[in-house]
């Protein structure tokens, strides 16, 4: 049971990262993680080869520890999802970001909402394999029906508190992108 847990938290942990690139009004140097940068023939995170600062709300700078990296992160910048035109003084990229509309906001909350069923597919899948494998024992003889019918229902209360932990994910968040 403590696999399957464990399993059931790895996607709640996952839809959290996900949750930290997504923009909600603030600047968030974790929105740049899924960022990859050409770094001597390697596929480098962008903060392996920059330190990220945040000096306001709105703006990002990126400061590549070697002045040659600059022209390769902004290219990098600009092949990404993150929408934002990187401005290069020479040696620190820039990126400001602007106020989210209303639309972009409605956009946001519908891409949260479709990460969240992602999520309580992913805790559901892991309910089915656990079922799956009580069932087997149970068939095997190595469970009576009684300890098939608790461990059943401790796998379902297990799953309803995950899912509710998602819910409750997907409610901050959408709350905090809709926020103006």
């Amino acid at each position: 049971m403590a696999d399957y847990k464990d399993r059931m938290q790895k996607a709640i942990e996952s839809l959290q990262s996900e949750f930290g690139t997504i923009r909600a009004g603030r600047a968030n140097p974790r929105m740049l993680d899924r960022i990859k940068v050409e770094y001597y023939g390697t596929e480098t995170n962008l903060q392996g080869v920059a330190n990220i600062s945040v000096p306001d709300a709105r703006t990002l700078m990126i400061s590549p520890w070697e002045p040659s990296m600059t022209k390769e992160i902004e290219k990098a910048i600009l092949a990404s999802d993150l929408g934002i035109t990187p401005n290069n003084d020479g040696k620190n990229i820039i990126l400001n970001f602007p106020e989210l509309t209303e639309e972009r906001r409605k956009e946001l909350a519908k891409d949260i909402k479709k990460k969240g069923e992602a999520a309580k597919v992913a805790v559901r899948n892991v309910r089915r394999d656990a079922n799956d494998s009580v069932k087997k024992q149970n068939k095997a003889g190595e469970l009576s029906e009684d300890e098939l019918k608790s461990e059943e229902e401790d796998i379902q209360k297990a799953t309803d508190k995950f899912i509710a932990e998602i819910d409750k994910l997907v409610d901050s968040k959408t709350n905090e992108v809709m926020t103006v």
